[in-house]
């Protein structure tokens, strides 16, 4: 007596492996766009927003702003700076996709005694961030002006206009801070 054969009800080896790499991935991507925002907010040099301005009005989408910042040099106790950066409304701004104007200003002031938590290269990294979804960051680094005893910090977009980045200088003179700041740091001493 010949019995029926059932039918096969599971998924072929290889089909049934393309389907679990594809789910995981799927699942990963989940997993990132979830905790994408917490890992940005615990970021350790976020900078705080001190006011956003609109300049250009739309009427259904968010407006482009001009939005200044500040940021504390995490490298050297007693500088902070501002900087003032446009951001891109309408629905690419909203979403984050929009790449952003390179046109960034700086300064950069002293806040009190400079003191100065390890040695540094000329042209490090003092803040970096993304400005378009590829290519373009803004960087604000600094350097010393051994001669003048003067940090100076410059702000860039890496991504070239026109055959040149857009640029920022600004210094900051280190200055005795009060009565009890006497022994004023050299930056020459700390940079390398």
């Amino acid at each position: 007596m010949a019995t029926a054969r059932e039918p096969e009800t599971t998924m072929p080896f290889q089909t049934l492996n393309l389907y679990d790499a594809w789910r995981k991935c799927v699942l990963l991507l989940f997993i990132t766009w979830l905790l994408w925002p917490a890992a940005h907010a615990l970021a350790a040099e976020e900078p705080d927003l001190i006011f956003r301005r609109s300049t250009v009005f739309k009427w259904v989408s968010p407006n482009d702003k001009l939005a200044t910042y500040g940021i504390d040099d995490p490298e050297v106790e007693g500088v902070a700076c501002h900087f003032t950066v446009p951001e891109k409304g309408g629905f690419t701004g909203w979403l984050g996709i929009a790449e952003q104007v390179s046109d960034i200003s700086l300064a950069c002031r002293q806040i009190g005694p400079i003191r100065f938590k390890d040695k540094l290269e000329q042209g490090d990294d003092m803040f970096r961030e993304r400005r378009s979804l590829f290519f373009k960051k803004m960087q604000i680094v600094r350097g010393c002006d051994a001669k003048r005893n003067t940090l100076v910090y410059m702000v860039y977009s890496d991504k070239l206009i026109e055959g040149s980045p857009k640029n920022s200088t600004s210094t900051v003179p280190i200055m005795p801070w009060g009565a009890s700041d006497a022994a004023v740091q050299k930056c020459g001493d700390f940079f390398q």
